[in-house]
Formats: structure tokens, sequence, C-alpha cells
């Protein structure tokens, strides 16, 4: 935004969300002594709408397709500093976004934390210990009262591996800390599926036991030779994708599916000739659901609706509307379900 794994002695709980009777300490196998799936985790036979939000700015369209989970975009290092903040601007615990999370969950939904994101460093590149990243992590899940933590690792932040380490070590940390803290990472797709620097940051993760619940694929910006349906597109990388995670973890087709999520740009992409329509939604919607795959995604909601005419600032079509003719909220309630 391949080299594979193999199953080896010591294998980590990597789909902890999918997997009965694993800990940091086992060895990926169970017996009939193993411990059930805990009664919280959520039905794998329903696939949630997880979209992603602004953290500091509330748009009319947030709530279409009644999302169960908002991923809030995004949390980075203030400047070269080891300090979350929300997009380099706001403080983690500004009471602007305190009061708009509150609205986001006020009718029960969730918030997952995303870290990362394509713009600004991502912690583990300014952080000069597991312990001081652990730290910064945490104290941005308590500022938005989150067990959920996103981690959206592309560009330079996938490529360089001290950091991915780092990252490794301070995720383990954390969920030392905290037994309740879900794991995800976002990662760049492919139709051929997951590259190499992002199959080494699962192995990084794996050989540190991290828990993770979901590999999230950003279905999008392929690249100027892929100027075909994004539809299809989006569900060739997802079957490519959950293949490798299959082979990668020595685990079954329905856990597999179930640990993969999929987040498609909606509208006009950053890549020339790639516009992903209703129609894809629709279709990747159906998709989904047939596989019990975790989640489904867009960026974002602010960007739900048809560009107004004009070539203002405020008429952008990868920032704030999608580029394609829709009523406001259309892709949310496609994707939604």
């Amino acid at each position: 935004m391949r080299s594979f794994l193999k199953p080896v002695a010591g294998l980590t709980c990597l789909f902890a969300l999918a997997t009965a009777g694993c800990s940091a300490e086992s060895d990926g196998t169970s017996d009939a002594k193993a411990p059930q799936r805990s009664s919280t985790a959520p039905s794998a036979s329903v696939t949630s709408y997880a979209p992603y939000v602004s953290a500091t700015e509330a748009s009319d369209n947030d709530s279409a397709g009644s999302p169960s989970v908002y991923n809030l975009a995004f949390v980075i290092a203030d400047g070269s500093d080891c300090t979350p903040s929300w997009n380099g601007t706001s403080a983690v615990n500004d009471a602007s976004v305190t009061s708009r999370i509150g609205a986001l969950t006020e009718d029960g939904a969730e918030v997952r934390v995303s870290f990362g994101g394509a713009s600004g460093k991502e912690l583990a590149e300014t952080c000069s210990s597991a312990a001081k990243l652990a730290a910064a992590y945490g104290k941005a899940l308590d500022a938005a009262g989150s067990s959920l933590a996103d981690f959206d690792i592309e560009g330079d932040a996938l490529t360089d591996a001290d950091s991915v380490d780092l990252r490794s070590e301070a995720i383990a940390l954390l969920q030392k800390q905290r037994s309740g803290l879900r794991v995800s990472f976002t990662l760049p797709v492919m139709p051929s599926g997951l590259d190499d620097d992002s199959v080494a940051l699962l192995e990084s993760a794996n050989d540190t036991s991290v828990q993770v619940s979901t590999v999230n694929i950003m279905t999008m910006n392929y690249g100027e030779s892929y100027d075909g349906d994004m539809g299809n597109y989006a569900i060739t990388s997802a079957k490519a994708a959950q293949a490798q995670l299959k082979s990668v973890f020595g685990t079954s087709d329905s856990t597999a599916w179930r640990a993969l999520a999929l987040t498609s740009m909606i509208g006009t992409n950053d890549v020339d000739g790639e516009t992903f329509t209703l129609s894809d939604a629709a279709q990747v919607r159906e998709f989904a659901e047939s596989k019990e795959v975790a989640w489904v995604s867009m960026w974002s909601t602010f960007r739900d609706q048809r560009c107004a005419s004009g070539d203002s600032d405020e008429d952008d079509p990868l920032t704030n509307c999608s580029g394609v003719s829709q009523s406001s909220g259309a892709f949310g309630e496609a994707l939604g379900g």
C-alpha cells in the first residue's frame, strides 16, 4: 500500500479470535481439556461492518450501514516524539475527540483505535523501547476507552524491520498487561496476495507471541496495470490472502476466513483507472458473508457522498467525496448489508 511462513513448534495463537484453547504459551494444538472459546467473542457466522472514520471530525454518513465498530483514524507520533496524537494534530485525550467517541458509541457500537496509516510516523518509528511504545499505545487506547487496536502498517513503516520488531515486542507486552486486548493488522494486498514485507510483519508478531484476531487487507490502489473490475479484484485478493494465511499458520479454511477482514477505498482510488462502485460494494459484502469474513470496512465515511460541482478544495474525490454518482451514505448501506 512472498515467501511464506510454515507451521513451527511453539506456534502462538495468531488467530486467537477464531481458535479455541490457545494461549501465548501453547504450541497451537488443542485437546479435550482445552477451554472453550470465550462467550464474549463475536459470532463466527456474522460479518460485521466497521468503517474508518475521522477521530476529530464527525460526518453525516458515519452511521450509514449501522456499524458495530468504528475504526478511528489515525494515532501517530506527535512529531519525532514518542507521544501519541490524533493525526499529529490533536492530543489523544482532547475533549472534542472524547465527545466524538461518546457520540459514536452511544447506540452500542465500539471504537477500534487505528495506529499508523499512510501519513506521519507510526509510533514504533519514534519510540526508543518496547516499554515506552507499549505505554504510548496504552495511553491512546485508554483515552478512547477501547480494547480494540488496529495497526495500519504501510509504506516506509512496513519495510523498516527494526520498527516492525519493536512494535511486535510492544504489542506482546501490552497484551500481557491487558488480557482482553484484541489486535488487528491492516496491510496492503495485491490480487496475488500479501507481499514479503507483510508476511515478515506477521512472522515477527508470531515470533513474539502476539495474539492477532484479524488480518485486514486493503483491497485498493493496486497499480496502473489493474484497471478492471474492482469488486473482482477484491475477491481475488481475499482468496489469495486467505490461502496464504491458511498455509502460514497451518489452520483450516474456515478459521483463515474468519481471521480475515476486507477494506476497500470507495469510489475513485488513488490510482488512475481504479474506481470501486456501489455494485462492487454489494458484491464484496455478499462474498464476505458467504465466507464468514470477520468484518468489512471502507475508506472512509467522510468520503461516502457525491462530490459537489466545482473544483474547489472542498470538492476533492480523494479526501472528502467519492467521485462517483451516489446518494449520501450509499456505500455504507451496501457494505453494511
